[in-house]
């Protein structure tokens, strides 16, 4: 099976020979950095960038550029988590295709107190069931779009829980790259006994490490939980230091070790004051280690503009310390399950941010003189003092008894509202057995005491005597399918068919739920315009309503207002009326037909409109446009009446005119084209005369409707033009594709 650009993903193919699928690979992979010498895309040279996809989707500017598609250095992550794995796979592939390649599954709300593992593949709430199923399906899945994209494609999840040990071994077994792995988690945010969580951690790790999962640890949950997370900082360094060091008794690399760190603020707060001291802090601290930066959460809301802003602010901080992974959150997190598109808008904003921000640090120096030095080694003493005094307390476990951990107080200030956990309590209590002298568990990458009948034999595995264990002999692994006949994904697939090619309907989160979006504002207060709003949905007979935003403009003066809604009908596609589209001759054809008959244009922007960039790139031999063809061209500036511009039409016996407008107020731009055709008709101009409009949002036929040849909108080239003059004077046959 091959994936092509043109052909949908399809969950039912992907699921075929199933049982019998195997990993292609297991372990991280980290980016190729691209030398001095490979980084040059277009007119520009990098300093940190990696190598190029093969496919991809670059950002909506780089048409500018070349259509350039840099890709940052960094592995930069996709977090998904609708609930339904097989409508995630296509989100995983749109995400790769705009630069993701760590795919993080977000797993779903209570799986961590399961006490085993799930089989089949039932509808998840606030995530996706973590099942053998769904990861063997995501895996094939990845290795496929994978190669449509030519980079290696991470596939992430969680190991943590009361069955953190056996999602250890699954994901070992089925090829899962990086996962989360930090006992704190547990103990602290899951209430799950501490002496089980820690316990678990180093067996789960000794596994991770079998199969070069990366570890990513979850300290940056204290900075999302804490009333006030900017207090927290000396506590996370504490959280980041306890997990590391954990690891490397299990056995882990530092290189396998990566520390997941969130901004403390957001704006308002004066952020960069007080997230970048911690982001040095860290780094200093924990220089052998890896760095996944992950977005700041804790202050979402539902205005997606600010997020981004809070977003790219993130990423500034980045680029001035480092990051080996970049994790991107959805800017609709904040109000509601993340939707399709916005994941790939948090992707691109994490690129464009990047690819901005290149070698930012040969140009600036972080100042460690003055007020940034200070604050830096001021983090570092209190997190030092923080650990000393949890050694004093006893250890780790009397601290957290004693509510150390995640509260409001800047170290050594407490307020006594941290989270506290009885050693003997919690989830899954007293369920530790010690082991008898002839324990034997005939498993590889076993942690701790183990006494394999053949413990003399050094190169006998301790699996030998069973022939093998499922991490050296997959397959002895047992494959269930489904266990529920309601709640699967087949059912679901089912329901969604029609929409998958028969039926064309909008889509958010899964195929066919017909969610759309709608803005507006209305100038009213904002009790009166949330419910204005829901009336007017209403009344354009859109079901489901919810008000997902609603931001005030001014108390009295108006209220912007956010809908999400579904719609009752589809599509059939194949009634769907498509015009046809010109197909514009080449260079060459336009060049031939200029020296048989010269063209002469005059052009201007018309009504009150000073912009004169994109008629110049209409015009201008240096960006390709109508000059380069041999056409003669004149141009009479900005804010030229139409009557000046017929004029000059009849003066210099030309063959166009050509108006640049701006979408204006009052409809301006429409008054500007209909005038610009009376004028030529009143002057008996108009059937010698070939008149065209252009602008970024005009289109060809508001232009028409207005009485005029053409309509060129945003995008347009100087040789769209030319060829469209071109094959209306019938100089050439007008061949046209549907």
């Amino acid at each position: 099976m091959k994936l092509t650009p043109e052909q949908k993903l399809s969950p039912e193919e992907i699921f075929k020979n199933l049982e019998n699928y195997r990993p292609r690979r297991k372990g991280w992979t980290w980016r190729r950095p691209l030398t001095e010498d490979e980084a040059e895309l277009g007119a520009f040279k990098y300093r940190q960038v990696s190598a190029n996809l093969e496919n991809s989707i670059p950002l909506p500017a780089a048409k500018s550029f070349g259509d350039i598609d840099p890709q940052p250095d960094c592995v930069v992550t996709s977090e998904i988590a609708s609930g339904r794995f097989e409508d995630d796979l296509r989100r995983m592939r749109m995400v790769a295709w705009h630069g993701a390649d760590h795919i993080m599954v977000i797993r779903t709300a209570g799986q961590s107190h399961f006490d085993g593992l799930i089989e089949g593949t039932p509808e998840g709430i606030g995530g996706v069931p973590i099942s053998r199923k769904q990861v063997r399906a995501t895996r094939k899945a990845l290795d496929l779009i994978e190669d449509e994209v030519g980079r290696p494609l991470n596939f992430h999840s969680y190991i943590s829980g009361v069955a953190g040990p056996e999602i250890a071994v699954l994901f070992a077994e089925e090829g899962v790259n990086g996962a989360h792995q930090d006992p704190q988690y547990n103990v602290l945010y899951r209430n799950v006994n501490m002496y089980r969580s820690f316990v678990d951690a180093a067996v789960a790790k000794k596994l991770m490490l079998a199969a070069n999962i990366l570890q990513i640890d979850g300290a940056h949950n204290a900075n999302a939980t804490a009333r006030e997370a900017w207090k927290v900082m000396p506590e996370l360094l504490v959280q980041h230091a306890i997990n590391c060091r954990y690891s490397e008794l299990a056995g882990m690399p530092r290189e396998n070790i990566a520390l997941s760190t969130v901004p403390p603020t957001a704006p308002p707060a004066p952020a960069m004051r007080i997230d970048l001291p911690y982001a040095v802090a860290l780094r200093q601290l924990f220089k052998d280690f890896k760095m996944r930066a992950q977005m700041n959460t804790k202050y979402m809301e539902s205005c997606t503009r600010e997020v981004t802003v809070t977003h790219t602010l993130n990423l500034l901080l980045s680029r001035l310390t480092s990051a080996d992974i970049q994790s991107t959150i959805t800017p609709d997190e904040g109000r509601n399950v993340p939707w399709h598109y916005n994941s790939v808008h948090a992707v691109n904003t994490a690129k464009q941010a990047l690819a901005g921000l290149d070698g930012i640090k040969d140009m600036v120096t972080l100042n460690m003189d003055g007020e940034l030095g200070q604050k830096v080694r001021e983090l570092k003493e209190r997190a030092v003092l923080f650990l000393e005094e949890i050694l004093e307390a006893g250890g780790y476990f009397a601290a957290v008894d004693q509510g150390f951990f995640v509260d409001s107080g800047y170290y050594p200030e407490r307020n006594g509202d941290g989270i506290k956990r009885d050693p003997a309590g919690g989830v899954a209590s007293d369920s530790i057995v010690p082991r008898d002298e002839d324990y034997y568990a005939p498993v590889c990458h076993h942690f701790g005491y183990n006494n394999p009948p053949h413990s003399q034999d050094q190169d006998l595995s301790p699996c030998a005597p069973i022939d093998g264990c499922t991490i050296c002999r997959p397959e002895k692994i047992i494959y269930i399918d489904e266990l529920d006949p309601e709640d699967n994904s087949a059912n679901r697939l089912e329901e969604s068919r029609p929409y998958r090619g028969e039926a064309l309907k909008p889509e958010a989160e899964w195929a066919g739920d017909g969610i759309v979006t709608m803005t507006m504002l209305l100038p009213v207060p904002a009790d009166m315009a949330e419910y204005g709003a829901l009336e007017m949905a209403g009344r354009m007979n859109l079901e489901d309503v919810e008000v997902i935003n609603l931001q005030k403009m001014h108390p009295a003066e108006g209220t912007l207002v956010e809908l999400k809604a579904r719609v009752g009908f589809s599509l059939n596609p194949a009634e769907i009326k498509i015009p046809y589209k010109e197909t514009p001759l080449s260079e060459d054809q336009i060049r031939q037909a200029v020296e048989k008959r010269p063209l002469t244009v005059v052009a201007g922007t018309v009504g009150e409109d000073e912009h004169s960039v994109g008629m110049r790139e209409i015009l201008d031999i240096k960006h390709g446009g109508l000059e380069g063809f041999g056409i003669n061209c004149h141009y009479l500036g900005t804010s030229v009446p139409v009557e000046k511009l017929a004029d000059a039409a009849v003066e210099l016996d030309a063959d166009a005119i050509l108006i640049s407008t701006i979408i204006t107020h009052n409809d301006a731009h429409r008054q500007s084209m209909r005038k610009l055709n009376q004028v030529c008709q009143e002057k008996g101009l108009r059937d010698k005369m070939i008149l065209i409009a252009g602008g970024t949002q005009v289109t060809n036929e508001m232009a028409r409707d207005q009485g005029l040849d053409r309509g060129f909108g945003r995008g347009t080239r100087g040789l769209d033009v030319a060829s469209f003059m071109i094959k209306k004077m019938g100089l050439v046959e007008d061949n046209r594709e549907n």
